[in-house]
């Protein structure tokens, strides 16, 4: 029989054999631990844990600090969420993922995970023990993964945006040369070839300059925004007035140009030339057939940028029936043979890229009115002070 006192010996080095190996594993493991008094509001940290966040052991008393001073101000509530959930038996443990400032200042992120122990007569919780492991790298190869996301989001959306650029603008063009050479090869006298032949002229100096602009853009694919310049916007108005002068002297078209010839946007100069010409051309396409087109395009100040209006007394749209699917891709609205539904897509997506929102008001049989307006906050939009 083994005596009690040396049975007794053998338990007690079998315990502290076994809290030493505990506490080896735990040391090694970066693994810190904390003890939460409720009732006192304090924290008590390992050893471990003080490490995580930059500090010596024995460098400062970190035993008892007020928790919630540490925590980044933007995880405190979620953090406090977490732990009434625990509390109210909501969910079987405690855990968050939050950042703790650290000895230099900057902020740490963490796992904790942790459980209630200890409750007071009442039947409070009083002890709160948990673990904490640094998780900053994960979270910073995290960020770097949702960044890397974003610019291929962005880059598939610019890639999408410029087919769509190419097909509808360069179709713009090919219509432009077929109406032309229908009427050039229509025509008995020289006076009306020689006309034609200076409206192919003009058409074809503009595909030219569409082309350069479209290689342009694809030179500049591999940067995450685009590019930005003061531009002339009432240079890119006429521009387009040029490109469709043959179909608004075909329709007989008034165009009331009430822009500023000294307003200057920040914009890009193959989206800004992109979105007039969508629209206008989409104010020429959907013209009265019993009444001389107007066209109006007038530009506004407001307190937080400015409002662009193209105004047109065409046919109009019936915006309860399609108002909700106006911008979307390959919609169309009135039966059009040549309509593929792609402008409005296209103008929606470069406006928004241009920090801008466009909005649409119409009756039917009486006009439409695109409105776009662009906050020089999000925009960094230059105007003239009389515009």
């Amino acid at each position: 029989m083994i005596p009690l006192h040396k049975a007794t010996a053998e338990v007690e080095q079998k315990e502290q054999l076994d809290i030493y190996k505990y506490k080896y594993a735990l040391d090694n493991s970066r693994i810190g631990m904390w003890e939460w008094n409720m009732q006192e509001s304090k924290v008590y940290l390992s050893n471990e844990s003080k490490k995580i966040f930059g500090y010596d052991v024995d460098e400062m008393d970190l035993l008892k600090i007020d928790w919630k001073q540490r925590i980044h101000p933007d995880d405190l509530e979620q953090i406090q969420h977490s732990i009434k959930n625990y509390i109210l038996n909501k969910t079987k443990e405690y855990r968050s993922e939050h950042r703790i400032i650290s000895k230099d200042g900057t902020y740490k992120w963490v796992l904790d995970s942790g459980k209630i122990i200890a409750y007071d007569k009442h039947r409070v919780p009083s002890k709160f023990i948990g673990t904490s492991i640094d998780i900053t790298q994960r979270k910073e190869d995290e960020e770097r993964l949702r960044q890397d996301l974003s610019v291929i989001t962005n880059q598939n959306k610019k890639l999408t945006n410029f087919a769509h650029i190419v097909t509808h603008n360069l179709k713009e063009h090919a219509g432009n040369f077929e109406s032309l050479l229908g009427f050039y090869l229509e025509s008995t006298d020289e006076e009306s070839k020689d006309e034609m032949i200076q409206h192919l002229i003009t058409v074809s100096d503009s595909l030219t300059k569409t082309i350069s602009s479209l290689k342009d853009i694809v030179a500049s694919q591999s940067h995450t925004k685009i590019d930005i310049a003061p531009l002339n916007f009432n240079k890119y108005v006429n521009k387009v007035i040029e490109f469709l002068q043959f179909e608004i002297a075909k329709k007989d078209v008034i165009i009331n140009n009430k822009v500023s010839d000294d307003l200057v946007l920040f914009s890009n100069e193959t989206y800004l030339e992109s979105i007039i010409l969508n629209l206008a051309s989409n104010a020429l396409k959907y013209s009265h057939p019993e009444r001389q087109p107007i066209v109006t395009i007038g530009v506004k100040k407001t307190k937080t940028g400015i409002k662009i209006t193209l105004e047109d007394n065409g046919v109009g749209i019936d915006l309860e029936k399609h108002g909700h699917e106006m911008f979307n891709l390959y919609k169309t609205f009135h039966g059009n043979n040549n309509a593929e539904g792609i402008g409005l897509y296209i103008t929606k997506n470069q406006i928004e890229d241009l920090g801008g929102i466009i909005e649409v008001q119409s009756v039917v049989g009486e006009g439409t009115t695109f409105i776009v307006t662009i906050d020089k906050k999000k925009n960094n939009l230059a105007y003239h002070k009389n515009a």
